[in-house]
């Protein structure tokens, strides 16, 4: 291997539910130069799913020695049905996850790339979490956590993910506003920006007008605001949700923070043109993820595009190589993603 294939971060990708999209676009993103040119790769799966022409990844070895793309196989079952959810393809996603962590949280590769998986498949497997950022927080053993999506310039956290809309408007209290905009701050300086400029969107129409169209700003977001902008941080807000993402596209902020999941994905799917990608903000490492899910009704059709796990594996190895960068002695921790 020459000294500049050395150099490039080498991720782990799981190839997620093998009986969703995940194998194909995995397979396809392999053969992509982009790819090749941005990073080295560890791929994590059924064997069955491993390509002749990818060499099988030697345990006993270290990854130093192994080629710029290598496959570990894990467990999988003899045989699944594509585009059904299945206990058995739900613990293959399991055992796959499981080891991109165990290698990201040792230091073996620099970042950890996931392809999607299925819910019902994991909590039919004993695993019943919202999805896998809680489950990488608890293996993690972190409790401050959080999703960021990012679209090309357009960057939003969430307050709450995964639930029922009635339960998010619960979850959304002053305290996890605040806490939420001091992780998204210390998250955008450890991606390089140095001095994060921070939106809050509002909850309601036109951010309440004042009150008139409800209250939740004034009770529950201008104090956490407030708590934030005391500890030194620059947010604007609350701003109306029908504007702030397309003033954060035209550059006026550098990352917004949504309230609940569809004000969020709703303009980041919009505008991804299939670049969005997501990490998990409060980890001890970098994982990135495509936006979108297992995508059962056409797996194994060949018709799924592999353009956003591309874009997440170019992207992971950009961020990996600037958290590369600024490691030195003496330094402080850089923020956890």
């Amino acid at each position: 291997m020459s000294t500049e294939a050395q150099q490039r971060p080498r991720l782990a990708l799981t190839v997620g539910d093998p009986a969703g999209i995940g194998p194909e676009i995995v397979l396809a993103s392999l053969e992509r130069a982009e790819v090749r040119r941005a990073c080295r790769l560890v791929v994590l799966g059924p064997q069955a799913l491993r390509p002749a022409h990818v060499p099988a990844f030697d345990p006993s070895a270290t990854l130093g020695s192994a080629p710029e793309v290598a496959w570990l196989a894990t467990e999988a079952p003899e045989r699944w049905t594509m585009g059904e959810v299945q206990a058995s393809c739900g613990r293959a996603a399991l055992a796959a996850l499981r080891a991109g962590v165990d290698l990201a949280t040792s230091g073996a590769v620099d970042g950890l790339v996931t392809a999607p998986v299925n819910k019902e498949a994991l909590h039919l497997a004993g695993e019943k979490v919202e999805g896998q950022t809680e489950l990488l927080a608890r293996w993690a053993g972190v409790t401050e956590y959080e999703m960021l999506a990012v679209a090309g310039e357009l960057r939003v956290m969430l307050v709450t993910r995964h639930l029922p809309l009635r339960q998010a408007l619960e979850r959304i209290t002053t305290d996890t506003v605040a806490e939420h905009l001091v992780l998204f701050e210390r998250t955008l300086r450890g991606l390089g920006i140095a001095h994060p400029r921070l939106a809050l969107a509002g909850l309601n129409p036109h951010a309440g007008e004042g009150g008139i169209l409800g209250s939740e700003e004034d009770e529950v977001l201008v104090p956490a605001l407030e708590r934030a902008r005391a500890a030194g941080l620059d947010v604007s807000g609350p701003v109306s949700p029908d504007s702030v993402f397309l003033m954060a596209l035209r550059g006026a902020f550098d990352g917004v923070l949504a309230l609940y999941h569809d004000q969020a994905f709703i303009p980041l799917k919009l505008v991804s043109e299939e670049r969005g990608v997501t990490l998990v903000a409060g980890l001890p490492y970098l994982r990135v993820s495509p936006v979108h899910g297992t995508a059962f009704d056409i797996a194994g059709r060949g018709r799924a595009s592999a353009e956003n796990l591309v874009q997440a594996l170019v992207q992971c190895a950009a961020w990996a190589a600037h958290r590369t960068s600024q490691e030195g002695p003496g330094r402080d921790s850089l923020v956890d993603f």
